[in-house]
C-alpha cells in the first residue's frame, strides 16, 4: 500500500466511526424525542389552539380568539380557585420538606435501632395509590365515625359529629394534611441518601466545639445538601399548583367551592357533568402554565442553586 493510499484508508474508518456514532445516538434518542413531541409538545401546541374556540368536543368550534382569556381575567371562581392553590402553595412544601429534613437527620445521625424500620414506614405512603390515601382521610375526617372526633373526645375536646370536609371554614385547611403525610416519606429517603455522602469527619469536629443538633443541621447538612433541597421545593411548588386528584376525591371543590383549586375547576369545565367547554378550559390551562412559569422563575431568583463543597 502506497504511502498516499494511508491517509484516505485512515479517513474513510473516521468517517465509517462518526456515522456509527451518529447512527447509535440517532437511534436512541428518536425514540424518546418522538413520545416527548407526540405525548407533550404536540398537545401543549393543541391546547394553544382550543383556547381559541369556543368548543364542546362534539359541535364544530367556533373561533373566539382572545374572547376566553377576557372571561378568563373575569372570572371570579377563577381566581378564587388560585387563591386556594397559593394557599397550599405557602403551606404544603413548607411542612413537608422541613419535617422530611428533621426526620431524615435523625435517622442519619442520631443511630436509631431498627432506623431502615422506620425508613419503610414512613416511606409507606408513597406505596399507596392517589385513591386509597383520600379516602383513608376521608374516614378520618369522617363527622360520624371518623378517628379524628374520636380522639378529640378521647382527650377531653369533645365536638360531636362534626364534618372537617363538609365546614367551609376548615375544609381548605383539612386537606393539607393528607398531601404533607403523602410527600413526607418520598423526600425523608431522598434527604437519607443525600446525608449519608456528608464526610462524618464535619460533624465530628462540630461536635468537639460543643455544636448543637440543631447547629449541625442548619450550619453543616442544610447547606451541604442545599440543591437535593431546592430540587425537592420545586416540585413540591409545582405539585401543590397544578395537583388536584386528593382535592376531586375528598371534596370535589366543596363545599360551596370553598376547596375548588384551579386543575379541578379547569377539569371540571372541560370533563364535568355541567359543562364542556374544552376552549375555555384550555385558557385557563395556559393561564396555568404561565403561573408554573413564573413560579420557577422565582425560585431561581430567591433560592439560587450554590453547590456547598466540603
Amino acid at each position: 500500500m502506497s504511502e498516499t493510499a494511508v491517509p484516505k484508508v485512515k479517513t474513510k474508518m473516521m468517517h465509517k466511526l462518526q456515522v456509527q456514532k451518529w447512527f447509535f445516538i440517532s437511534l436512541s434518542v428518536i425514540p424518546a424525542f418522538g413520545g416527548y413531541v407526540l405525548f407533550t409538545l404536540y398537545p401543549n401546541i393543541l391546547s394553544v389552539y382550543y383556547s381559541l374556540l369556543q368548543w364542546d368536543g362534539i359541535s364544530d368550534p367556533i373561533f373566539v380568539g382572545l374572547k376566553n382569556y377576557v372571561v378568563m381575567l373575569q372570572d371570579k371562581y377563577m381566581w378564587r380557585a388560585l387563591w386556594h392553590n397559593l394557599i397550599f402553595m405557602l403551606t404544603i412544601p413548607p411542612l413537608v420538606i422541613f419535617i422530611s429534613l428533621i426526620l431524615g437527620y435523625l435517622l442519619t445521625n442520631k443511630g436509631y435501632k431498627g432506623s431502615g424500620f422506620f425508613k419503610i414506614l414512613f416511606f409507606f405512603p408513597n406505596v399507596l395509590s392517589t385513591v386509597v390515601i383520600a379516602l383513608l382521610w376521608a374516614f378520618i375526617y369522617d363527622g360520624s365515625f371518623g378517628i379524628l372526633n374520636s380522639f378529640l373526645k378521647l382527650i377531653g375536646i369533645p365536638i360531636g359529629n362534626f364534618y372537617w370536609l363538609g365546614d367551609e371554614s376548615t375544609a381548605i385547611w383539612a386537606i393539607i394534611p393528607p398531601y404533607v403525610w403523602g410527600g413526607v416519606g418520598f423526600y425523608i429517603i431522598i434527604f437519607v441518601n443525600a446525608m449519608v455522602t456528608i464526610p462524618k469527619s464535619l460533624y465530628e469536629s462540630a461536635i468537639l466545639e460543643g455544636a448543637t443538633h440543631m447547629q449541625r443541621l442548619f450550619r453543616i447538612t442544610i447547606p451541604l445538601i442545599m440543591p437535593v433541597i431546592r430540587v425537592g421545593i420545586l416540585f413540591q411548588v409545582l405539585g401543590a399548583l397544578k395537583g388536584f386528584e386528593k382535592v376531586l376525591i375528598l371534596t370535589n371543590g366543596g363545599p360551596s367551592g370553598s376547596t375548588d383549586v384551579i386543575g379541578l375547576y379547569m377539569f371540571n369545565l372541560a370533563f364535568g357533568s355541567e359543562y364542556h367547554n374544552y376552549g375555555y378550559a384550555s385558557a385557563i390551562g395556559m393561564f396555568l402554565f404561565v403561573v408554573l412559569v413564573a413560579s420557577k422563575l422565582l425560585m431561581d431568583k430567591f433560592i439560587p442553586d450554590r453547590s456547598v463543597e466540603y
